[in-house]
């Protein structure tokens, strides 16, 4: 049950953003279970509030659904979520929370759009889609100060990760069996050739770089 939890049996006041705020957390886990086919009323139940609720904040339940849809989609959060890890940590300790970041939004939406029965965000024509630039700025972010350690610029290393993430989290590509976080990148950091001058398998993904 979401943050507007009843009270006595009957839903906290909220004003209207955050009962929007709260109604699409509600509704993004029942998309996922049920597709557009998910009811107000069970949308009601999860968030806790009367139907009719519902309606003081959305005009119908395929506005909901689209805006908790779109909620996925949105980079703004996983953005601020990439910024907020401390430059100061190791390389590698640094590479693991943002690929954990990033394997959650995905997984997310994966999911989202497997109940929904789509290949992709289709209900976004292609110049309304959001970018993937400002996530690559913040990965780029998180790599740079140690530049001099990889064979490519950072800017490389930012985008093979994410791309390593998202063909790592997805079930269809990985055969049902995705990579861990650490395992995506240690396969970007250490590659999976044995070290020449040991013999010896790759570091562990905990290993400092």
């Amino acid at each position: 049950m979401t943050s507007s939890a009843t009270t006595g049996g009957r839903a906290r006041p909220l004003p209207p953003e955050e009962r929007r705020a709260a109604l699409v957390e509600a509704t993004l886990p029942l998309v996922v279970q049920h597709g557009t086919k998910v009811t107000t009323k069970q949308i009601a139940e999860a968030a806790g509030v009367a139907e009719g609720t519902i309606f003081r904040v959305f005009p119908d339940k395929e506005t909901l659904v689209r805006e908790a849809i779109a909620t996925v989609l949105d980079p703004l959060p996983t953005v601020a979520a990439l910024n907020a890890i401390d430059l100061d940590l190791p390389i590698r300790e640094r590479m693991v929370q943002a690929a954990e970041i990033m394997r959650k939004r995905m997984e997310t939406a994966f999911a989202v759009m497997s109940a929904l029965r789509m290949d992709g965000p289709q209900h976004h024509k292609p110049e309304e889609r959001p970018s993937h630039q400002p996530m690559l700025d913040a990965m780029e972010r998180l790599v740079a100060p140690d530049e001099d350690k990889f064979r490519l610029p950072a800017p490389e290393v930012a985008r093979m990760l994410r791309l390593l993430t998202f063909a790592g989290t997805h079930r269809i590509i990985t055969d049902n069996h995705p990579l861990t976080t650490e395992e995506v990148v240690s396969v970007l950091l250490d590659g999976v050739l044995r070290r020449p001058e040991t013999g010896d398998h790759v570091s562990n993904p905990g290993e400092s770089c």
